[in-house]
Formats: C-alpha cells, structure tokens, sequence
C-alpha cells in the first residue's frame, strides 16, 4: 500500500505501483499526489493526518445532503382536496373538503416524504343536506373522528412519479397506501419558492368502516363502494432554521 508524501507529479512508473484504493481517491480529488513511498515508512502521525483528511472529506458530504433538504408547506388558497363516488349506479358525485394542511420534504427537488391533515367535517358536496348527512355517524362521524390523515413513510421512484407509502386514518382505521405523486417545479413566484403537487388514488370506504348504503329497486346501491381521491396542491418552500 502507498501514500501520498510530497508534491510533485507522478512518474507513470511511480502510478503503476498504487492500489487501486489510492487511485480511486486520486481521481475524485480527494488527495493531491507527489510522491510514493512504502507505507511502512510512515509515522502514526503521518497516518492520523490521512485518517483526519479523510473524516474530513465524509463530514462535509454529509453536511451538503443535509442542507440539501427542503420542506415545503401547502398553500391551502392554491390547493383543493376533492373526491368522486358513483350515485345510484347511473352518476358520479364530486365532492371537497375545505380546510386541511400538509407538508412534504423534497432532497435535491426528489420527493422524500410527505404529511397531510384534513378536517373531516369540512365536507362539501354543495348540498347542505347531504352535507350535514355524510358528517353524521352514519357516514364520517366528524364528532368521534374529526381528522384524516396520511403519513408517509418511505418513497419510491416510478418513471415520473414518486409513490410514497405510508398510513391513512380515516374514520379510526389506518391502513397502508401507496399514494402515485408528480411535482412540478421548484419556480420562484408570489415571493417565495414554489411546487405543485398533483396525487390519486383509489379505496373503499368500506375497508375504514364506512358501510352505509341503500338497496335500489333495481338492484343497484345508493352509493359505490369506490371512492376516488384527487389532490392538486401548491406547496410554498419554508424559511430555512
């Protein structure tokens, strides 16, 4: 094994003898070369340094991942929470909820994780009747489950898009999910760092507790089983610590 002891450029003979190891670090930078000597004439202090150098050059990689991590937190005046379900067979649905949160991390502009809350009894569909039924316990149960909640945990590349997988709570169950994401951006815009994010997915209500239905004459049910959630969001880059 060989070191680096003076500056000087390496004869082609001197480079012959390096291992591999120390070339590697030769080619990334990482150690300037000009001499080569045997490791058995180096002092331990000769060898502390390489170990310091070397320590050195891991802690400010690691430094710039870190730094490199950015969250962001929705713009709800920008941002829509909605979903769709069949009605009677023959119909879709489309409904909102109207007040939530959320955030996601972003590494080097890759999605990394996301959170979101949404106030259930925030519901709308545009008729106050049904409204004020699907908030009931036959449906939500605002009063005992007032939040739903997704929590990421870990992201996986698709092509374009980032599943992120983690657990959804609704109605007191959690189950896990995978939730297909794209991000748009970053862009500099309304004085501040920007990203859109866009996200569906698909589950049945069923599977959280929510079994309220009725028999049509025709055989049919009242309400599908299938609900489709869809997010289109604006997510604003927060000040750094």
């Amino acid at each position: 094994m060989f070191v680096a002891l003076a500056r000087s450029r390496l004869a082609p003979s001197a480079a012959l003898r390096l291992p591999l190891a120390a070339m590697w670090y030769i080619g990334q930078g990482a150690v300037e070369i000009i001499n080569v000597k045997p490791i058995c004439h180096l002092s331990k202090n000769h060898m502390k340094l390489k170990l310091a150098v070397l320590a050195l050059v891991a802690l400010t990689s690691t430094v710039a991942h870190l730094k490199a991590a950015d969250t962001y937190n929705i713009d709800p005046a920008h941002s829509s929470v909605g979903f769709a379900v069949n009605h009677m067979v023959i119909n879709t649905v489309r409904g909102r909820f109207d007040a939530f949160t959320g955030s996601a991390t972003l590494d080097n502009n890759a999605l990394q994780s996301a959170t979101g809350t949404i106030q259930a009894k925030s519901i709308s569909t545009g008729i106050e009747r049904r409204d004020n039924h699907l908030r009931s316990a036959d449906f939500f149960d605002v009063a005992t489950f007032p939040t739903i909640t997704f929590q990421s945990k870990r992201a996986e590349k698709k092509g374009d898009e980032t599943v992120l997988v983690g657990d959804f709570t609704m109605h007191g169950v959690t189950k896990e999910i995978s939730l297909p994401v794209t991000v748009k951006g970053p862009i500099k815009a309304m004085g501040g760092t920007r990203i859109g994010i866009e996200a569906k997915t698909k589950l049945n209500r069923k599977d959280y507790g929510l079994k309220y239905n009725q028999m049509l004459e025709t055989g049919g049910m009242m309400v599908g089983e299938e609900i489709e959630i869809q997010i289109n969001a604006e997510a604003v880059k927060a000040a750094a610590n």
